[in-house]
């Protein structure tokens, strides 16, 4: 039986465990990194935003400023955690370019941006498994949640190429790790109702969409998804990896 005190349940399904969740100062990360919190984990935020720094002690983690796309940062995060907490089991790979997004077309887009953007979006996931992955090795194994998007197997530029290369990254760790006991899955959100999604889709756009493509005539909310990350990261999933896991509202059907 678990008991709630002081904003956490006192031996949940994380208690003793430790867990990176990256881009978690806002939106769909904060939400990820409070309920692994709830759930008794001790929790790294891992941001460019200050705002994590709230986030953190709120939730009675550890804010460290951390640039996913620079291996120095992504090492230092890593070795944040270890030193705080003693070990790490887990990482969510939530932090991404998207709220600020330029719209251009892959032929046309900035070579420089596009740099930026695909060392943040992609291969940061891939940073932070690197850095991560000797300590989940020490405690015998654990958990990466890395985030996609239905943008994978949709028309989106090279935010839909960047998340398609997550999918990628997802299933090639999966393999590469999963002798060492370290479980490699996705979450591919749908439209989610976030500060960073309005910012990017125009409104009008928004309910089209809703009506057109979703069966479930309705955004999503950061809290549809955290059920879906909590689950992959404990030993329920124990037998689950490599796996891409749409929460869309029906938005995609993949055969």
């Amino acid at each position: 039986m678990s008991r709630f005190e002081g904003g956490r349940f006192e031996g949940g399904r994380f208690e003793g465990r430790v867990a990176i969740v990256t881009g978690a100062a806002q939106g769909i990360g904060e939400a990820y990194a409070r309920a692994l919190a709830a759930e008794g984990a001790s929790v790294v935020i891992a941001d460019v935003g200050e705002r994590g720094a709230a986030v953190a002690e709120e939730v009675g983690g550890l804010y460290v400023h951390t640039d996913v796309s620079d291996p120095a940062s992504v090492q230092a995060m890593a070795d944040a955690a270890a030193g705080r907490f003693g070990g790490i089991d887990y990482l969510v790979n939530n932090a991404a370019i998207f709220g600020t997004m330029r719209l251009d077309f892959l032929f046309t887009v900035d070579w420089d941006y596009y740099k930026r953007f695909m060392a943040v979006n992609m291969d940061g996931a891939l940073l932070c498994a690197r850095a991560v992955r000797p300590h989940l090795e020490r405690r015998g194994g654990g958990a990466i949640v890395n985030q996609s998007s239905t943008a994978a197997w949709q028309y989106s530029g090279f935010y839909g190429l960047a998340k398609a290369g997550v999918n990628g990254i997802t299933q090639q760790l999966a393999h590469e790790l999963g002798g060492m006991g370290i479980r490699v899955n996705a979450i591919a959100p749908g439209p989610i109702d976030t500060e960073a999604n309005r910012a990017v889709v125009p409104e009008g756009m928004v309910k089209k969409i809703v009506r057109d493509k979703l069966a479930l005539k309705r955004l999503g909310t950061p809290e549809d998804l955290t059920g879906m990350c909590l689950f992959l990261l404990s030993d329920e999933a124990s037998w689950i990896t490599g796996q891409i896991f749409n929460v869309d509202g029906g938005e995609v059907f993949r055969s």
